[in-house]
């Protein structure tokens, strides 16, 4: 089927817009791949240089790395910890992808190890003020880690919030190299989204205590495994899924799944008949085009993905001389509908999301309406159509008894096996997608509409003017929000301190909203995949320290936010306003502590939100 019109406009609008950096890109990436002339990496270095690669490593590979012409040496990046439930899995994927690569003929070696925040921890906490700007740290560490020079394919062992984009624009880098991610898996479902949210308001207003709350929470967060709502995670796993840098249905099964190691193997597999030592060469640079990155925002908003995502896929494109706008979200947006119900967009999570049909019936009826690009490279070759298929287990009676068990591939259910989750193309939950950009007299900012009903599209209200979730918390404690409002928090974006997100405030501005006030959200801060059903304009820019014109927004200010049409405005000033100036910079100095003041050097260089965010743009 023929792509849409709109999809079509865009991709060539990006693919001008980019033309000239991305031939920069290319033309670095080939001439690294030049440099290798099909011989293993690690032959390139002295005697001396490749002793102090292979010295620790056993024998039998030690022999390998040293005198074979056609073995590929992979290099695992590796974000491991065990504070992140998601990334505990990964403490023995090392091993696993060194035995399945040896059984292939080739060898592996972790080539670093990684920082991973969990925004979970950190969220209202100061040291989420480094969260945004970890991904940059980890794009780092990444690269340092290849920098060794010995390798000839990537795994990416990373599934969190800013890992995956870190971990992949440094991939990007490197993009003379093939590479891939291994998902680990969703944490089995806990208790409903929907109590869990009621219990967090319920604390929000004191009418439980944090004992309740912290048994709800251990309910919901318990064991192994990805959170199981549609935020930045998932997102991130539906993206490297969508882009071909994962197999096919493999996003969203469980950790212990017996699929698992089957699809690990299957997926190393594959990774080494891309290397430069194959014939089949797909270098990871030339995998991700522009195509590659439409269809990524057409995923996000066919799901309604985290907002996180309009930073993160801004800076991951620039890292392949890719040039994306908000704009080019705002278009996509039109004509993408809305295929999912995944909390807190609805009432399931990402379980419910897979046993519905999962990423192979949604990418499959994205297909069909011409809304992907079929026409890209992957994992799998180039063709995205292989990935309209789902793993199983298919299990074989030996002659000699016992039973054979083997990683087998079928068509995806041509029905949704759950439609209050995943829908089909023609019936839609929402005609459009999840993200829409507004634009007026207060900048650019975006909102995500697919959890919020459309009778709520629309606020005019006075301002109430913050300078932090706290101050806002103790203003909702106080009875001073007991009204119609617009809340803006301000000097929250990444120049200021690193743009922390406000989740504190949704308890709030949900309890607010439910007693019957119409209320909304303005910042230059950010609220990631957990938006939930209270509007809120994100993201704002210019942001407030640059002398945004959000930094003159005072307190009894008329501000409107139009969803439909785009907008959000200034209507009315206050005559009576005070000038809040010196409080505001005063705060905006306060970013000390829990290393904080180690991150001045990417606060001071970042780019603004609407170009990602980035502290590293490499290419000029």
């Amino acid at each position: 089927m023929s792509v849409h019109p709109i999809v079509k406009a865009v991709t060539d609008k990006i693919i001008a817009r980019s033309a000239q950096r991305r031939k920069q890109y290319l033309s670095l990436i080939a001439a690294e791949a030049e440099r290798l002339q099909r011989e293993p990496a690690r032959h390139g270095l002295s005697c001396t240089n490749l002793a102090h690669a292979i010295a620790a490593e056993e024998s039998d590979d030690k022999l390998i790395l040293k005198q074979s012409h056609r073995a590929a040496n992979v290099g695992i990046i590796n974000a491991y910890n065990d504070v992140l439930s998601a990334h505990q899995p990964y403490k023995d994927y090392p091993q696993q992808i060194k035995q399945h690569l040896a059984e292939l003929g080739h060898v592996a070696q972790v080539a670093a190890g990684v920082p991973a925040m969990c925004d979970g921890i950190t969220q209202g906490q100061a040291g989420m003020e480094l969260s945004l700007f970890s991904r940059d740290t980890i794009a780092l560490s990444t690269a340092i880690g290849l920098s060794h020079d010995v390798f000839d394919g990537v795994v990416l062992l990373g599934i969190c919030d800013k890992i995956v984009p870190g971990l992949l624009m440094a991939a990007l880098r490197f993009g003379h190299l093939p590479a891939i991610f291994l998902p680990s898996g969703p944490m089995s479902s806990g208790i409903s989204n929907s109590v869990k949210a009621k219990t967090r308001q319920q604390f929000a207003a004191g009418e439980v205590d944090k004992d309740v709350l912290l048994d709800s929470e251990l309910k919901s967060y318990h064991s192994a495994g990805t959170c199981t709502f549609y935020g930045t995670a998932n997102s991130n796993q539906m993206l490297m899924e969508i882009m071909g840098l994962q197999l096919p249905g493999s996003s969203f099964l469980h950790p212990e799944d017996p699929l698992r190691p089957l699809l690990n193997a299957y997926a190393l597999q594959q990774l080494t008949l891309h290397t430069r030592l194959d014939q089949d060469y797909i270098p990871l640079g030339q995998m991700l085009d522009e195509k590659s990155f439409v269809n990524a925002i057409v995923g996000l908003l066919a799901t309604g993905g985290s907002t996180n995502h309009s930073i993160h896929l801004l800076a991951i494109a620039r890292m392949a001389g890719v040039i994306l706008d908000w704009q080019d979200i705002s278009d996509l947006s039109d004509v993408v509908p809305l295929l999912t119900r995944i909390y807190p967009n609805g009432e399931g999570d990402v379980n419910h999301f897979q046993q519905a049909g999962g990423m192979g019936f949604l990418i499959r009826e994205l297909l069909s309406a011409g809304l992907l690009h079929q026409d890209v490279q992957t994992l799998l070759g180039k063709d995205l159509s292989a990935y309209c298929q789902e793993p199983y287990l298919e299990v074989k009676s030996l002659a000699q008894g016992g039973h054979e068990k083997s990683l087998a591939w079928r068509d995806v259910s041509a029905e949704s096996l759950n439609l209050d989750v995943l829908a089909p193309a023609h019936a839609p939950f929402m005609r459009e997608g999840g993200l829409k950009l507004l634009n007026g007299n207060l900048g650019r900012g975006l909102i995500k509409i697919s959890a919020v009903p459309e009778a709520r599209w629309y606020t005019q209200a006075k301002a109430k003017v913050f300078v932090d979730q706290a101050s806002v918390q103790q203003a909702y404690k106080a009875g001073e929000l007991n009204v119609d409002c617009v809340i803006v928090v301000k000097r929250q974006g990444p120049k200021a301190n690193g743009m922390p997100e406000l989740h504190k405030l949704m308890p709030v501005l949900a309890n607010l909203q439910d007693a019957g006030f119409s209320v909304a959200l303005l910042t230059d801060g950010r609220l990631s995949g957990a938006s939930g059903k209270v509007p809120a304009v994100l993201h704002v820019c210019p942001e407030a320290i640059l002398g945004g014109a959000i930094d003159g927004i005072q307190e009894g200010d008329l501000i409107e936010i139009d969803a439909h049409k785009g907008s959000f405005t200034l209507l009315e000033k206050n005559k009576n306003g005070l000038d809040e100036s010196d409080e505001m910079n005063k705060v905006a100095e306060q970013s000390q502590g829990l290393g904080r003041e180690l991150f001045s050097l990417f606060r001071n260089n970042t780019t603004p939100a609407d170009q990602g965010a980035l502290s590293l743009d490499w290419l000029q």
